[in-house]
């Protein structure tokens, strides 16, 4: 851009931007055509003289969602900024979760869900009539042994609420202190309905948990705080699922895996869309973890996850 133009275009970009004058004014004042004052205003963008920039907290960040597409190979990623206040960082993530769902077209007729705090969010935060007639099915159990806020029935039962449809819950523990138990319950016809509807889903919304001693599991009565020590040991950096990964993605405690009621990771991998919704950095290493493994197909994060994804690949 020769000097003269490049003058012309930051006193065209102060008028139109700072002081709010129209095309056709600023070519007034200028007196040049309003076809010119366009041209110079896109100069002035593309050459970082004008820098416009979404500075609402739904603002999404495009060039970090294109990164982490081509990196991962996923389907889509939606990366929100991170607030100043870290208390706001999941219901900012649940927003943006809530609002991919929504927008989802088609819309999945059979929509298989986790369950945590972090889903518990995006069912509130669901429109209602954000789908209609959708079934939705729970993936991994979760009758709770107190009554921690965030179980599976309530987050399922809430989403296929607000889409007019049907929930379809999954009526055991999350994991079971032995395996007969876990076979018999498996082989309930009720049980065993459930877990073919979710390995047919068209659809999976989830979540994953760190392995640390206030995560779900733990808080859920499932499993002590010395539990997750040792599965630390054993090398796993969370769970999907219920399942305790490392950070290849492969199971740490098969026993402990053998008695944990749940869709298997192999029909995650298999999906066609998988949503995994994380936040914070409690969670980076199971994001990973997730993202590097094909356990998910979509993610919806922060910015602070988002980047620190992408230095580590």
């Amino acid at each position: 851009m020769l000097e003269e133009d490049e003058l012309l275009a930051v006193r065209a970009a102060e008028l139109y931007y700072d002081e709010g004058k129209t095309q056709d004014e600023v070519g007034v004042l200028l007196e040049l055509s309003r076809w010119k004052v366009g041209r110079l205003l896109a100069d002035a963008r593309e050459q970082g003289i004008v820098r416009i920039e979404i500075v609402h907290p739904r603002a999404r960040r495009l060039g970090v969602e294109r990164e982490l597409q081509e990196r991962f190979g996923l389907k889509d990623a939606v990366v929100v900024p991170a607030p100043d206040d870290e208390r706001e960082l999941l219901t900012r993530v649940a927003q943006a979760a809530a609002d991919h769902l929504a927008a989802l077209r088609p819309a999945p007729r059979t929509l298989g869900v986790s369950w945590g705090r972090t889903l518990a969010a995006v069912a509130d935060r669901l429109v209602r009539h954000w789908a209609r007639g959708v079934e939705v099915v729970q993936v991994n159990g979760g009758v709770t042994l107190n009554r921690r806020p965030g179980t599976a029935a309530p987050t399922a039962s809430t989403i296929a609420a607000k889409a007019d449809g049907e929930a379809v819950l999954l009526p055991s523990p999350a994991i079971l202190e032995r395996l007969e138990t876990k076979q018999a319950i498996v082989a309930d016809r009720v049980v065993a309905d459930a877990l073919a509807r979710a390995a047919s889903a068209s659809a999976y919304l989830l979540t994953a948990g760190a392995a640390v001693r206030d995560s779900a599991l733990v808080e859920s009565g499932y499993l002590t705080p010395d539990d997750i020590a040792e599965l630390v040991r054993k090398g796993a950096v969370g769970d999907v699922l219920g399942r305790f990964v490392d950070a290849d993605g492969n199971i740490v405690d098969p026993a402990l895996d053998e008695r944990t009621v749940g869709l298997g990771l192999d029909r995650l991998r298999a999906a066609e869309t998988a949503i995994l919704v994380v936040a914070g950095r409690a969670k980076h290493d199971i994001a990973r973890t997730v993202v590097t493994s094909g356990l998910c197909t979509v993610l919806v994060t922060d910015d602070a996850t988002a980047r620190a994804l992408l230095e580590d690949a």
